[in-house]
């Protein structure tokens, strides 16, 4: 059962989401401080205000004539302001409606008082010294604690709101030149994905930024190291096929004249003898098939029972492959898979194998070879599917699974074990051809 790579975060999405981050803690960092410095600001502002409305009121009740002890209600508009005048005994003279009707008992400048009455009111009291018929008094201006806390609220909110609006502003347009900056890095992705270094016409493009005119060189000289290796090793594979060839059709000459010369008791040892030099034989033409291709495809139109009568098959293996049977496909390269994959049902007892073929909704194929050999434990089967999933093929399976996933990834496809009510099932998906 295949299960999900684990998703890993991008470059970009880190990116994206550190300046997040930052650019939030930024805001609120700043619209603390915007607060803070604000809310003192407009204390002093408020006191500034208040200390010149008490100079000017003071001037006023110099210049008026002997007023009442207390001003009407209409004459008043303000519902956060009051005053009074107090005369040097510290009997209330004179004093607004908002006023309490006891005289404040602060000394000159800015004191805060609160109201032990049932209103509960808080002030806050500037006190300055202002001449009166009966001597020298006092003239107390007040505000409402409440008022001034409304004022530094609104003053603060709007600060701070500006700080986080200007906070965002800059983490939308940090974010925004982030992913201008990674778009290079994405065409470069682009382009390495369709990067072939055995392909020595192709080239990857020129980079502008630094850091990715460093990693094209990397890649490039990997490539070029890369593909020496795979054409020495390809050679050399194709050199030792060549080289085998030859003397494995002479040990079968030499075999076949010593069955029909040797007497009956030693004919099951040639035999057995000679069936061994054919599978190698087979092995090795699938190998030279493989490596003369090189995986590079050459798409044709294949009728497989066709290319099945071209096979070298093994003695003893019947086929039953359905008329009409086409696939888009490399020749050579299915091939070297169909070889190994019927070497593995001969070498496993198979006397029948079925061959049917379905043609998948994308316009690949699925090739299923059905056999009726010893087939595998069930445990066992799993253990290979995992391993074709992986790619893991070292130490987990054998020439022919291996070299017949190989082929089936090099067509856009994939090899799978499916379970089978007798002997062994193998499930070959080929991709559609290009167009």
């Amino acid at each position: 059962m295949s299960t999900a790579p684990p998703r890993r975060p991008s470059i970009a999405g880190r990116l994206a989401s550190q300046l997040l981050l930052i650019s939030v803690l930024w805001a609120l960092l700043a619209g603390l401080c915007v607060w803070l410095v604000v809310q003192e600001e407009v204390d002093e502002l408020l006191d500034e205000t208040l200390q010149a409305s008490s100079q000017v009121l003071g001037q006023l009740l110099r210049q008026q004539a002997p007023m009442p002890s207390e001003v009407a209600d209409g004459d008043d508009l303000s519902t956060h302001f009051a005053w009074q005048l107090v005369g040097p005994d510290g009997t209330l003279l004179h004093r607004s409606p908002l006023a309490p009707v006891k005289a404040w008992k602060l000394p000159p400048g800015f004191s805060d008082w609160v109201d032990d009455g049932s209103d509960g009111d808080d002030w806050r009291v500037h006190v300055r010294p202002l001449p009166t018929a009966a001597g020298p008094g006092w003239l107390m201006v007040a505000q409402t604690s409440a008022e001034r806390k409304e004022v530094r609220t609104r003053v603060g909110l709007a600060s701070a709101f500006s700080a986080l609006l200007v906070g965002g502003l800059c983490m939308v347009w940090l974010n925004r030149r982030a992913r201008r900056e990674l778009a290079p890095l994405d065409q470069l992705t682009v382009a390495l994905a369709q990067y072939d270094p055995f392909d020595s016409r192709q080239r990857l493009p020129e980079q502008q930024r630094r850091e990715l005119v460093e990693i094209r060189a990397a890649v490039l000289e990997l490539g070029q190291r890369l593909a020496q290796r795979v054409a020495n090793e390809r050679a050399f594979s194709a050199h030792a096929a060549h080289a085998l060839r030859t003397p494995l059709a002479g040990m079968d000459a030499q075999l076949a004249m010593a069955l029909r010369e040797a007497p009956p008791e030693a004919r099951g040892r040639l035999q057995r003898t000679r069936e061994a030099a054919d599978r190698l034989r087979r092995v090795v033409t699938a190998l030279l098939t493989l490596f003369r291709t090189g995986m590079s495809l050459r798409w044709q139109r294949l009728d497989l029972s066709e290319l099945l009568t071209l096979l070298p098959l093994p003695d003893g293996l019947a086929l039953d492959v359905p008329e009409q049977a086409w696939v888009d496909a490399d020749p050579d390269l299915l091939a070297a898979a169909l070889i190994n994959l019927l070497d593995n049902a001969w070498r496993h007892r198979a006397t029948r194998l079925a061959l049917r073929c379905h043609t998948l909704p994308d316009g690949g194929a699925m090739l299923e070879l059905a056999d009726n050999g010893e087939g595998v434990p069930d445990w066992q089967r799993v253990d290979l599917n995992d391993a074709l999933e992986r790619q893991q093929y070292e130490g987990r399976m054998g020439l022919g699974l291996m070299m017949a996933d190989l082929v089936a990834r090099a067509h856009g496809g994939d090899l799978r074990l499916p379970a089978a009510d007798q002997g062994f099932l193998v499930a070959m998906r080929l991709g559609p051809a290009p167009d």
